[in-house]
């Protein structure tokens, strides 16, 4: 486990035992674990006595040690055990903390979202202390968004299953090739389920050790070409795995990707020739089926480049030039363990060197972000001093010292420009007081495009899929500004945000601003969503000339000190 990840399991036991009404100062001592973890600079492996750090005791240390060993830790797993998965997905809605679900439980006996929704329909919230009217009001609002979005999975909800999925796969002797299907693969924010076509000559023992291997909460089908399956986890989660011949393959990962619409345009194109698509392959007129290696052979079958599975609408992907795989060069926001990130600097930088970048920027967070551990000014400088020796170590790759600058409420910036012309590379988001009008959110845009050490705006909108809809922000403005004073837009690939949103990226690029494909990575693990950032790029036709990351170090160096 990084140090991210064990900071977030000492906040989880923080709120199961905030939920099941422990000892407040026992939840504190974890909270503050955490909080010490978070504002230590170094990495998890190079720190040798966790317990030295002032704010760690012997108990949360244990625990500590415990997860940088197995990976788990028993407190979480008997809380996990103890409490019902039903009383925590309370947390869902909007305005529920541990500390009012533990009381709701307590005093009413509430312990699911229907439970609530029952109590507040017949006015039994507004009896309790602390609680009122509009309490249940709000409440109700809640529940009413979560039951819209019941049968749909966020793209961040799916990413880790789809991930454990694929290694369970891996590791498999009775696989021959496999890929995730349907929506996530074509990038979608969204999805009803995950569809997985498995190559297999041994379709029923692969069946077998797919029931064993994977936490199975309900098996719905189990037969010899197709297993469905709920699995257990946060949410529960249906899984279709469907077993093909290795000839079969590429058509049947076709055909499962869709989307609805390109596979009926493609039948349109097949039956025009005489032929006839299916998952199996494509018929020909005398009956014979042909088969392909790869989706590429099968659409060079019918004179079509390859399709990318993000453009697979049956619209655009048939009428305009697709767009080209890109070459990254760089990733422009990160964090380090200057502030909440998981991985030090120069382990952020051999990371990035190792997947062929020429540059990156280091962005820790500012100073107004203290629960972020974000950096002063002085901090800044002594982070400097850590780049330019890790540059220097390294000649033939450069980091970049930048800073993710709060765009404060009162629309100034964190920083003075004194400080913000020391730095090489500045982005400047909100992170807080999202309700503002959208003439407030748009006074502290207007206050960061405008300043001429600002270089880019991060996450626009500061949405999160399927959990917040994000600042009231007047896109085409924020558009023609950072068109005005030649700022760049970012386009955050972590799952939760895809920050600018497909249609946003689409204004951005008929105006011609540069977009930046950047993971805000927390981890090296983290840097992998690049490629996120990438596919779905593609559904925005984003050309390479206005992708920043694809921009030699030069052109980027250019650019930046304009």
């Amino acid at each position: 486990m990084n140090k991210k990840q064990i900071i977030n399991v000492l906040e989880d036991i923080a709120l199961y035992m905030e939920v099941k009404g422990e000892n407040p100062f026992k939840i504190s001592a974890y909270r503050k674990a955490a909080a010490a973890l978070e504002g230590d600079v170094r990495s998890i492996t190079e720190i040798e006595d966790i317990t030295k750090i002032k704010g760690i005791g012997k108990g949360t240390g244990e625990v500590i040690t415990e997860l940088m060993t197995t990976g788990e830790t028993s407190v979480l797993i008997a809380l996990q055990a103890e409490i019902p998965a039903s009383l925590m997905a309370l947390l869902k809605i909007p305005g529920l903390g541990g500390k009012r679900i533990a009381k709701l439980y307590k005093e009413l006996g509430i312990d699911s979202i229907e439970s609530l929704k029952q109590a507040c329909e017949a006015g039994q919230i507004r009896t309790l202390a602390g609680f009122g009217a509009k309490t249940e009001e709000k409440y109700l609002a809640g529940i009413a968004e979560v039951e819209t979005r019941a049968d749909r999975h966020a793209i961040w909800r799916i990413e880790p299953v789809v991930n454990h999925i694929n290694q369970v796969l891996a590791t498999s002797e009775f696989v021959n090739q496999y890929s995730v299907a349907g929506s996530y693969r074509r990038t979608n924010e969204t999805s009803k389920d995950i569809d997985f076509i498995v190559a297999t000559a041994e379709p029923v023992k692969l069946r077998n050790y797919l029931l064993e291997k994977l936490a199975v909460h309900e098996i719905v089908a189990a037969g010899d070409t197709k297993v469905s399956v709920v699995l257990d986890g946060e949410e529960l989660m249906p899984v279709d795995f469907r077993f093909v011949t290795d000839k079969q393959y590429a058509t049947a990962l076709h055909h499962f990707t869709g989307s609805k619409d390109h596979n009926v345009r493609m039948r349109q194109i097949a039956k025009e020739r005489g032929e006839k698509i299916s998952e199996y392959g494509v018929e020909q007129a005398d009956g014979t089926v042909i088969t392909f290696k790869t989706e590429a052979d099968f659409f060079a079958h019918f004179d079509l480049p390859f399709i990318p599975p993000a453009i697979r609408t049956g619209r655009e992907e048939f009428e305009r030039e697709l767009p080209k795989q890109a070459t990254i060069k760089a990733d422009l926001h990160m964090h380090t363990t200057w502030s909440d990130g998981a991985s030090a600097i120069h382990e952020m930088g051999d990371a990035l060197q190792q997947k062929g970048y020429t540059h990156a920027a280091i962005t820790d967070h500012s100073q107004f972000l203290a629960v972020a551990n974000g950096l002063t000014p002085a901090r800044l400088r002594q982070q400097r001093l850590e780049i330019e020796a890790y540059n220097k170590a390294h000649p033939n790759f450069r980091l970049f010292a930048g800073t993710e600058m709060d765009i404060l409420p009162d629309a100034t910036l964190d920083f003075e420009d004194d400080v913000l012309r020391e730095l090489d590379f500045v982005i400047a988001a909100i992170h807080s007081s999202f309700n503002q009008t959208e003439e407030q959110i748009m006074a502290r845009m207007y206050a960061a495009m405008k300043n001429p050490y600002v270089h880019m705006i991060a996450h626009p909108t500061g949405r999160v899929i399927e959990k917040r809809e994000g600042y009231a922000v007047n896109m085409s403005q924020l558009i023609a500004w950072a068109k005005q004073y030649g700022k760049i837009l970012e386009l955050n690939a972590n799952p939760y945000r895809l920050d600018l949103c497909e249609e946003h990226l689409r204004m951005a690029v008929e105006a011609g601003v540069p977009i930046a494909i950047n993971t805000d990575a927390h981890s090296i693990e983290q840097l992998a969503y690049m490629s996120v950032g990438e596919r779905y790029a593609q559904k925005a036709y984003v050309p390479q000339e206005l992708l920043v990351n694809t921009w030699t170090r030069e052109q980027f160096e250019q650019f930046i000190m304009r």
